[in-house]
């Protein structure tokens, strides 16, 4: 944890690391947040002998995180993570004072039958560290940090840990309609910011217009990015949060 101030949590998305928001968190340092980045179970720096690993149990911890570190919190989750982020505001509503969601599935998002038939398949063992090393720079078509190389090797390096390899594949059998069902329960406002080429949804303009309405939320495209908005284009994402969160929780 960084900073002093109102309290965020970042939380980054299946097969993402908590260098994930290694340009976002100075930025709301800087701003007068005090920052927390937790990593998805069996990601990162996480144990990898969960026995679940979907938006539940990712939920579940950051409630507990933010009861931990004193809240309430801005929760800021990206991809599967936005869908852990949701449950959690309904499961506790005093708990959450915002939610921003990057690249979010909260639901089981259209998709083409194929491509998800072939994405579940490569992501069982044993190949789905490799599968999904190979993937990443797709999620990315457009502006990739300097650094992704360094980024990829870091994830490389933290899915060798025992364990995590397993709990990724897991992770990625995760049903969001858990976290679906629990939107109408949301009364945190909330931004949805999505890339406008984001590979994981067939239409990610529609969906974020989706998720805007049902949650009645303030929607930021992003034009070229892909699922990483915060890493990809931190010059347009970093104050769009900074401003929503002082909107919501002060500093």
């Amino acid at each position: 944890m960084t900073g002093d101030g109102p309290l965020v949590v970042c939380v980054p998305g299946m097969g993402e690391i908590a260098a994930s928001y290694r340009y976002t968190v100075p930025a709301l340092r800087e701003a007068g947040f005090r920052v927390a980045v937790m990593d998805l179970r069996g990601h990162g720096e996480s144990d990898a002998t969960f026995s679940a690993y979907d938006d539940v149990a990712a939920g579940t911890d950051i409630l507990a995180l933010i009861a931990h570190l004193g809240g309430p919190a801005v929760v800021i989750g990206n991809s599967m993570a936005a869908g852990a982020a949701v449950w959690a505001a309904a499961e506790e509503s005093d708990a959450v004072s915002g939610l921003c969601l990057l690249g979010p599935f909260v639901r089981n998002a259209p998709t083409n039958p194929f491509a998800a038939a072939t994405f579940r398949l490569l992501m069982l063992r044993p190949w789905a560290r490799a599968a999904w090393l190979a993937y990443l720079p797709q999620l990315s078509p457009g502006s990739r940090p300097a650094d992704f190389a360094e980024h990829r090797a870091a994830i490389r390096d933290a899915m060798r840990r025992p364990g995590a390899a397993a709990a990724f594949a897991r992770t990625t059998r995760t049903d969001h309609s858990l976290a679906e069902k629990r939107i109408p329960e949301v009364s945190a406002p909330a931004l949805v910011i999505m890339g406008t080429a984001d590979p994981d949804f067939s239409d990610p303009s529609g969906e974020a217009a989706w998720i805007g309405e049902h949650l009645r939320a303030r929607v930021v495209l992003v034009e070229g990015a892909g699922h990483y908005p915060q890493a990809e284009y931190p010059e347009q994402v970093g104050p769009a949060l900074v401003a929503f969160c002082r909107e919501v929780a002060g500093a």
